[in-house]
């Protein structure tokens, strides 16, 4: 398990054990590859982000995962891997997330990408995303950095 602070100083627990917080969270992150480019997309208030968002009434957690990577970047999802979970404990309350990586099989052009502008393809992500306001908070604290570490051993395990 790893603890650490947010930018914006909340306290984060992050596990890649299966739901050590929660076993109905209600949100989620998906890490995206397509076509061994990272595929985020760009919020239209927070900046660049991978696709996620919040589980609605009766639907799963992996069904959101797949749901939010479809609206906010039109992709279909291949496979859709469990990795973890993370807790935030903010101010007035705390958040949990499952954590997905997902292999996208297709990218289509949609007429609406909902709160968002739609798929950023990147073959890397840079060193400076912590600094760089093009990037969300999302992508700014530790669950980002730990979270492409285990997906690097993933797609390594796999070749």
């Amino acid at each position: 398990m790893f603890v650490f602070q947010d930018s914006y100083q909340n306290e984060v627990h992050l596990s890649f054990t299966n739901d050590p917080f929660c076993l109905n969270p209600k949100h989620v992150w998906v890490i995206c590859r397509y076509k061994d480019q990272w595929l985020l997309t760009k919020h239209k208030e927070r900046g660049l982000e991978f696709p996620g968002g919040k589980v609605e009434l009766g639907e799963k957690a992996k069904d959101a995962a797949v749901r939010e990577v479809m609206e906010e970047t039109g992709a279909e999802v291949k496979e859709l891997i469990y990795l973890g979970q993370y807790k935030v404990l903010g101010r007035g309350k705390t958040i949990v997330k499952n954590i997905y990586f997902a292999e996208i099989c297709s990218l289509t052009n949609q007429t609406s990408y909902f709160e968002t502008y739609g798929p950023i393809l990147m073959q890397d992500l840079p060193e400076s995303i912590k600094t760089n306001n093009e990037y969300s908070f999302i992508m700014k604290d530790d669950v980002l950095v730990h979270s492409i570490k285990q997906v690097e051993q993933l797609l390594c395990e796999r070749e």
